[in-house]
């Protein structure tokens, strides 16, 4: 029995049964194939499976195909999936137009079987690797947790959705405790180390699949957290200076502590419309400095909702 779990899945979209069957039966023997009879249910079938490759007919009543292609490629969770239109329609000028909306390749009918499965295959092909490169551009090569561009981007996402929902987002930025020293005493490669492991307990503690933590930059590493209120985000904050000191990864430089430690700032707020993200990132940062401030190796955090500094403890 074959693993669908395991193969692309596409999507084949046309009004007419007889033509979906047609494609579907050489189709579904490399590929996971789920069909749609109508641009509506194509867009309900998009959002809960996400294809990686949508097989789509022009002509079709209510919705039309090039219809079902600009919202798809309108929406930023869906733009990135291939389209190829499945049409009789053939004059340069339909070509054109369904390109400009963002189609990756054409298919004519009548279907001539062994040209589909080749272009099929090379878009899933395609496909696979652009993912991949993607995922590596999001990922920081000594951690390999997130990197400071995927944090971003999900910020943005993350903010949004907070924004539509009216619900909390917190975010959480902890900093190694002089680590310049532990560098220059160690070296470069055991501050790489140091970096890995701290990251890893980091990323761990996590348990969450809408929690994402990622490294900043340097010995920075921040956590975005929705649908988090201030006490979430500070039961979290001291979570991950207690697990990093309990670690007890010796540091004989630091001023704080025979061991690596991290200071920790986080802060809260439910978004508004007249606040941009970096507003939540910027008090974040504060109280993170704040932390360091009041001695290190401690956690200090705000509510944004007001001017009033949440408790700064070891």
């Amino acid at each position: 029995m074959k693993n669908t779990a395991t193969q692309p899945k596409i999507l084949i979209v046309d009004d007419t049964p007889t033509n979906v069957v047609l494609l579907a039966t050489p189709l579904s023997k490399d590929y996971n194939v789920l069909s749609a009879t109508s641009g509506e249910m194509a867009l309900d079938l998009v959002a809960r499976e996400r294809p990686d490759l949508i097989l789509l007919d022009i002509m079709m009543p209510g919705m039309d195909g090039y219809e079902v292609c600009r919202r798809l490629k309108d929406n930023e969770a869906t733009k990135n999936i291939p389209i190829i239109f499945v049409t009789a329609k053939t004059t340069a000028a339909d070509e054109t137009y369904g390109f400009d909306l963002g189609a990756v390749d054409y298919i004519t009918k009548p279907f001539h079987i062994p040209v589909v499965k080749a272009r099929v295959r090379n878009h899933i092909n395609l496909k696979t690797k652009t993912d991949l490169l993607e995922e590596i551009a999001h990922i920081d090569g000594l951690t390999n947790i997130p990197n400071r561009r995927r944090f971003d981007e999900m910020l943005e996402i993350e903010w949004s959705r907070a924004l539509r929902n009216e619900s909390p987002l917190s975010l959480i930025i902890a900093d190694i405790d002089y680590f310049k020293e532990y560098n220059d005493h160690y070296g470069h490669a055991g501050g790489d180390q140091c970096l890995y492991s701290v990251a890893l307990a980091l990323s761990s503690l996590m348990h969450r699949s809408s929690d994402m933590v990622a490294r900043y930059g340097g010995e920075e590493f921040v956590a975005i957290l929705p649908g988090t209120d201030l006490n979430g985000a500070a039961t979290l904050a001291e979570y991950w200076r207690s697990v990093i000191e309990a670690m007890q990864m010796p540091h004989a430089k630091s001023g704080v502590s025979d061991y690596v430690t991290i200071s920790v700032g986080y802060a809260s707020l439910i978004p508004a419309r007249d606040q941009l993200p970096y507003i939540l990132l910027g008090v974040a940062d504060e109280m993170l400095y704040q932390a360091k401030d009041n001695g290190r190796n401690r956690i200090c955090g705000k509510q944004m909702e007001n001017a009033t500094c949440g408790a700064c403890q070891i």
